[in-house]
């Protein structure tokens, strides 16, 4: 069992799969009709493809318009581990062939929205797409799926993935979110068609998306969830600054935000509102992280990447920053408290992590000055325009590296070119980064420190096989416990020997919501449960 905890103050409870889709089972009947509104804490995604994003900014609004092959019970999301069929039918298949061949048979008649017959070979031209991406074709979860040889549609309601080796990551990274279900017409004509547009086979259809504005969607009368959606109509609502999105649940002008909000504005929010809200926490599979730019001096040197980590009060920080932030616990490059993390002990082991904190920093000083370092200069941090947790962790920074003589300047950037620096300028110094993953999924999370060309989701510009084959040997170790020994060495090559990247802080997740909002339930990651065909109004909730 994974260490996470869910400490909800949760409205709907325990819920249970019926034959034909997801009720609730906790004494209250969903009601139908109604239009929700919600508010998404970003401005434009980059682009609208969940294949080749990994910000919320597109889950968010895309999500209730597309159809997964596998899914996380939504009725059951405190636990990742709980997979249901989406598009598929029956139990989540059991691997034959030694655990190499998985067989997945799908639902006959369902359609995309612009009514044409959703087949075997969509699910396999979208997961050929996810997988084996054609050049120019950016995947931001290729290297989920290092273990996947084939995909095969032998017919119209058979997909066949045929693996190299036996992976228990497979199915975890199978039914992560951003895995949308395209159209292969689409695909065929265009393999880029979906960065601009919408069209798939989920509970919504879409009526109009304003870029940076609200995107809005229809009941769809065809969903095959039969009885579902419950709602007739929703609409997301970009706004940014914090100030707005509480400002919108206040006014009852939006109902749910559903990333998250740090510990002071859950307390005015719940102040102001009384039993009209709704309080669910959790620990959150995200971290924040602090990437060095390895193809630009001084950060090749990993004296001065020593020195960044050396600097920064991980543990004190926690304890001031979770007071004002979306972040909380100290860890490695491991999901704290799930099987393969690292123990406190362990942590405290390694460079950024031990208890002397004046001794690292007298360290770090003494290795910038090895290094040659001009402290008269003036570096960069790359950050991302959103308040939390990004610039008050990167705030926080800045003063760390400040106490041994270096100075950064934050160069705040909305979301499009935020990621267009990390992606394709480089221009940074060191860049805010982060790691959020869905499913908690250790051997397959930690591939975001693989080389840049492996994985192009490690922006730091860095190349190391020797980096790599640590992966691998950890990824390919069947044993549990000497998987976990692997991961020691992976993770300590990573953040001590060598700091490719530095961990900040992994986050804590607070909601709050209008308590006629039903049905929804936290969980450990602000990607899922965001289809929002399982969830209703009750009005009779604000009387």
């Amino acid at each position: 069992m994974l260490g996470f905890r869910a400490l909800a103050a949760v409205t709907a409870g325990a819920a249970a799969m019926l034959a034909t889709g997801f009720a609730a089972a906790d004494g209250h009947k969903p009601k139908y009709g109604g239009h929700f509104t919600f508010v998404i804490p970003a401005k434009a995604p980059p682009s609208l493809d969940a294949h080749r994003e990994t910000t919320y900014a597109v889950i968010h609004p895309a999500r209730p318009f597309y159809s997964t092959l596998l899914r996380v019970n939504p009725n059951n999301p405190a636990d990742p581990a709980d997979f249901v069929c989406d598009l598929c039918v029956g139990d989540v298949p059991k691997p034959s062939n030694k655990g190499k061949t998985y067989t997945f048979t799908l639902r006959s008649g369902v359609k995309f929205h612009d009514g044409t017959p959703l087949t075997s070979a969509d699910v396999k031209a979208s997961f050929d797409k996810i997988i084996f991406p054609p050049e120019g074709v950016s995947s931001a979860r290729k290297s989920f799926y290092q273990m996947v040889d084939s995909v095969a549609a032998p017919n119209a309601t058979t997909v066949v993935f045929n693996l190299k080796y036996a992976s228990s990551a497979f199915i975890p990274a199978l039914a992560a979110p951003y895995n949308f279900i395209y159209s292969k017409a689409k695909l065929d004509a265009d393999i880029h068609w979906y960065e601009k547009n919408i069209l798939g086979s989920g509970p919504f259809i879409l009526e109009e998306y304003q870029s940076g504005a609200q995107i809005t969607g229809r009941k769809n009368p065809d969903y095959y969830l039969k009885g579902q959606p419950y709602l007739d109509k929703i609409t997301g609502v970009f706004a940014n600054k914090e100030s707005i999105q509480v400002q919108a649940l206040r006014g009852n002008r939006a109902s749910a935000q559903f990333r998250g909000f740090p510990p002071k504005t859950r307390d005015d929010l719940v102040a102001a509102l009384g039993d009209k809200a709704t309080v669910q926490e959790s620990d959150w599979n995200c971290v924040l992280l602090a990437t060095p730019n390895h193809s630009v001096k001084p950060f090749d040197d990993v004296r001065v990447r020593r020195a960044l980590t050396l600097a920064v009060d991980r543990w004190g920080g926690s304890q001031y920053l979770s007071k004002i932030a979306i972040v909380k616990t100290v860890g490695g490059i491991v999901f704290p408290g799930s099987n393969l993390a690292a123990t406190k002990a362990e942590l405290m082991d390694m460079d950024g992590y031990r208890e002397d904190l004046e001794a690292s920093r007298e360290r770090a000083r003494s290795l910038l000055k090895e290094a040659g370092v001009d402290l008269s200069k003036t570096y960069v941090l790359n950050n991302r325009a959103v308040d939390q947790p990004y610039k008050v962790v990167g705030v926080w920074l800045l003063d760390q590296w400040r106490q041994i003589g270096l100075n950064f300047e934050q160069k705040v950037q909305p979301t499009g070119p935020f990621y267009a620096t990390l992606r394709e300028k480089g221009d940074f110094d060191v860049s805010i980064d982060f790691n959020c993953q869905s499913i908690v999924n250790p051997p397959i999370d930690t591939s975001k420190y693989l080389s840049s060309d492996i994985n192009p989701q490690n922006y730091g510009r860095i190349i190391d096989r020797k980096m790599d084959d640590l992966y691998n040997a950890m990824l390919l170790e069947a044993d549990p416990k000497k998987q976990r020994e692997k991961m020691r060495e992976y993770e300590r090559y990573v953040l001590h020997d060598e700091v490719k990247q530095m961990i900040t802080l992994w986050w804590y997740r607070t909601t709050v919501h209008r308590s006629h909002f039903k049905g929804w339930k936290v969980s450990p990651s602000h990607y899922l449960g965001q289809a929002l065909d399982n969830v209703w109004l009750d009005p009779d909730a604000d009387k």
